[in-house]
């Protein structure tokens, strides 16, 4: 059921921004660390475990296509949140740390990509091997 995609999605942002607080704190900085992240995190992996193996149908995954539409909305409404002045006046360390984060992910594109293509042997083993049967 539909219900069911958006209550997944609903358990992972109240995972997420409970990591976050605790990230916060342990860092000794007054806000939520990466909780939303964390929450898309453990929404790809634990819908992709789950579609593995079996355990979410077409109609559960409706839901959580439902809030994906409108997934960019809620974050710019959540950017606004953010103190960006206050985050820029803060020093040059929240400046690296950002362009350090999106060099970081521009990085990963190419490696992630890689990592999800087949080799060409292991194709054409995977075809042999089928025809054999």
């Amino acid at each position: 059921m539909i219900i069911y995609g958006v209550a997944f999605l609903a358990l992972c942002t109240l995972v997420g921004l409970f990591i976050g607080e605790l990230l916060g704190k342990l860092l000794g900085v007054p806000a939520n660390v990466g909780g939303v992240g964390i929450a898309m995190l453990l929404l790809i992996f634990i819908g992709s475990y789950l579609q593995k193996r079996g355990l979410m149908d077409a109609r559960s995954e409706q839901g959580v296509e439902f809030w994906s539409a409108i997934y960019i909305p809620i974050v710019v409404a959540m950017a606004a949140q953010q103190n960006v002045l206050g985050a820029l006046s803060g020093g040059p360390m929240a400046i690296l740390a950002g362009v350090a984060a999106v060099v970081l992910s521009f990085a990963m594109v190419p490696a992630i990509d890689r990592f999800g293509q087949k080799k060409p042997g292991a194709a054409a083993a995977e075809s042999l091997t089928s025809a054999q049967r």
